[in-house]
């Protein structure tokens, strides 16, 4: 049994991809610092050939005692801050983790010397606004908007810099905009759904034409997958789905499938706020060499995905699945 370990592990897509792993009977064990967007209803109560860990990416001791006692042949990185918003609001957080948190991890790699395997998560961000380009390939140069997305490109930089001087075994996934269950309110698409089932008005950041490509988060843990066994060290590979929707328009979409699914007509209405400062226009990913190479694409299609995701909001919204003190203010803007 292949033993993995996955940081982040219990967000949003690093829990759907312990899920995904665990059915593939790997031994999966996650390092999380439970912060406000960790949920531990994200992971099985009897999930089998799992070890969870609460612990920050920063501590050095404690990760080369996980990697000398277990010897994991990969590690998934998927601890990260994520969130826009917040990294305008507060940047340090973000430094902190999405660029020491991954130096700390690549120092351990190079100590360890024992050939585990780094598979990086990263953004489409890191290229920022494609208006009036083409679609962003592996290649392409960096650009990023925002605090978050420098943040990334920096860690992603980084392991570059270690693969090529110090031979680190590491490879990095950039991807799109996800979606499904067990993502934390705070997002476009669970902030849309919370609100229809609330009957609480829609807010969309100036006037909605704000492009995004978005992806199942299933299929994105499968994409991970399949980089970390065929991928080549070295390598970046795009994970995008080409289903490219503007804000607008995946506000009116889940508005059509929710009466549809419920049967039942909703008080809730669009609404346009203030945008968000730096925003970027559009963001689209090439992801050719990964299907190419790797032989993945999706498999699940957009209505599909979206259905099953609303399904599973309005089957948790009773349970107070999530912690609301810790969303639903608009944070981020910057006074004039």
């Amino acid at each position: 049994m292949k033993t993995v370990i996955v940081t982040g592990g219990l967000g949003f897509i690093g829990s759907n991809l312990i899920k995904i792993l665990n059915k593939k009977k790997y031994f999966v064990i996650n390092i999380d610092k439970a912060t406000y967007a960790a949920n531990f209803k994200n992971i099985p109560i009897n999930i089998k050939n799992y070890k969870f860990y609460k612990q920050d990416i920063n501590n050095k001791n404690f990760l080369k005692k996980i990697l000398q006692t277990y010897k994991p042949s990969i590690i998934f990185n998927l601890a990260a801050e994520t969130h826009v918003d917040r990294s305008i609001e507060n940047p340090s957080n973000f430094i902190n983790t999405n660029i020491l948190g991954v130096f700390n991890i690549l120092e351990v790699l190079r100590e360890y010397k024992q050939n585990t395997k780094l598979v990086h998560i990263s953004t489409d961000e890191v290229y920022g606004d494609i208006i009036n380009k083409r679609s962003s390939k592996e290649e392409d140069r960096y650009n990023p908007s925002s605090p978050y997305a420098a943040s990334k490109a920096g860690s992603d930089l980084l392991i570059l810099s270690y693969i090529r001087t110090f031979k680190t075994p590491a490879i990095i996934t950039n991807c799109c905009n996800n979606f499904g269950p067990g993502q934390f309110p705070e997002k476009l698409i669970p902030t849309i759904i919370s609100n229809i089932i609330k009957n609480k008005n829609i807010p969309i950041y100036g006037n909605g034409t704000n492009s995004r490509e978005w992806i199942y988060v299933d299929d994105h843990a499968e994409g991970l997958i399949a980089v970390s066994k065929k991928g080549l060290i070295g390598h970046q590979y795009n994970i995008g789905s080409g289903i490219r929707l503007n804000n607008l328009d995946i506000a009116n979409k889940i508005l059509l499938l929710f009466k549809k699914i419920t049967k039942q007509n909703t008080h809730s209405k669009i609404v346009f706020v203030k945008d968000r400062p730096g925003h970027d226009m559009c963001y689209s990913l090439n992801s050719e060499k990964i299907k190419k190479k790797l032989g993945w694409d999706i498999k699940y299609n957009i209505n599909d995905a979206l259905s099953k995701t609303i399904k599973w909001y309005i089957s948790k919204f009773k349970d107070n699945f999530f912690d609301q003190k810790n969303y639903g203010k608009r944070i981020g803007l910057i006074n004039d």
